[in-house]
């Protein structure tokens, strides 16, 4: 297997770890008024506590799941890491065949980096650590990039609150536990169709490429369910949306808001820019 495709795949892999489903932000319209005030407050408190950790699992039909865990911090840009481990699936297949089962990501406000094995190394030129810059996303030119970019920056919990306010479409299911700790449910349907207009710093052209990418996904909507703690902090978030490779669901449980988090990039010399080795071998889409 070429390592432009495990890089890719890693790639999408990552995103979809990081991101789940979608994520998005945007103004609440019409709703049950008591759970847009409720989830406007575990915006605000969730936004405040700037760091958390996280653990999470991903099912995307047949290609791929994983689970994750880690930390983040998002005071001043997204900073942290995450551990991804590829449990099932075609893409997972792919990755284990190159010799990466797991992997390592590092969280900067500039960009990301994605620790491969070394088996990956030695086909890509002894480096272990692949840097994905933020702004180097931006310039796909088909309106992914831009879109991925802005929501790498932006892989927080309280962007899951924003995007069910964004939608208006929210009701209160009840009081349950989770993990042990009292939280309340709310639920609400997002229309990706809607988001993707309020991504805000697309171009027309960027714009159109999006909802192809979109559309050839297969997604249309997306099912969201919050439950916010007694400090109206976010507890657990499950994401549900039909694509045309199979049902996506993102579960992910936040505990130890507040938490110190420090990462730092990886050494230089161990570290290659995914731009350079994609134009390395010929790969199209980047500048």
């Amino acid at each position: 297997m070429r390592s432009t495709t495990v890089r890719r795949v890693g790639f999408a892999a990552l995103a979809l770890a990081t991101l789940g489903p979608l994520a998005s932000c945007g103004d609440a319209r019409d709703g049950d008024r008591g759970s847009l005030a409720a989830l406007r407050s575990a915006e605000r408190s969730t936004d405040h506590a700037e760091s958390v950790r996280v653990r999470s699992t991903l099912r995307y039909g047949k290609a791929l799941s994983l689970s994750s865990d880690g930390a983040l911090r998002w005071d001043d840009g997204v900073t942290g890491h995450l551990t991804i481990r590829y449990t099932g699936g075609t893409l997972a297949a792919a990755m284990r065949k190159a010799g990466t089962s797991s992997l390592r990501a590092r969280y900067l406000p500039d960009a990301y980096y994605a620790r491969m094995s070394d088996t990956f190394a030695r086909r890509a030129g002894g480096r272990h650590w692949i840097r994905y810059a933020y702004a180097d996303l931006a310039r796909g030119g088909d309106g992914l990039g831009m879109y991925l970019k802005d929501q790498m920056r932006n892989t927080t919990p309280n962007q899951s609150v924003k995007m069910l306010l964004a939608s208006g479409d929210v009701r209160k299911v009840g009081a349950e536990r989770v993990q042990g700790t009292a939280a309340t449910h709310y639920r609400g349907r997002v229309r990706v169709a809607d988001l993707t207009g309020r991504s805000g710093g697309l171009s027309a052209r960027e714009l159109a490429g999006l909802k192809r990418q979109l559309d050839q996904a297969g997604v249309t909507t997306e099912t969201v369910d919050l439950w916010i703690d007694h400090r109206n902090l976010l507890v657990k978030k499950v994401e549900r949306a039909d694509t045309a490779q199979g049902s996506l669901v993102s579960t992910a449980f936040y505990r130890d808001y507040g938490v110190r988090i420090t990462a730092e990039a990886p050494p230089a010399s161990d570290t290659q820019d995914f731009t350079k080795l994609a134009r390395s071998e010929g790969v199209t889409g980047t500048r």
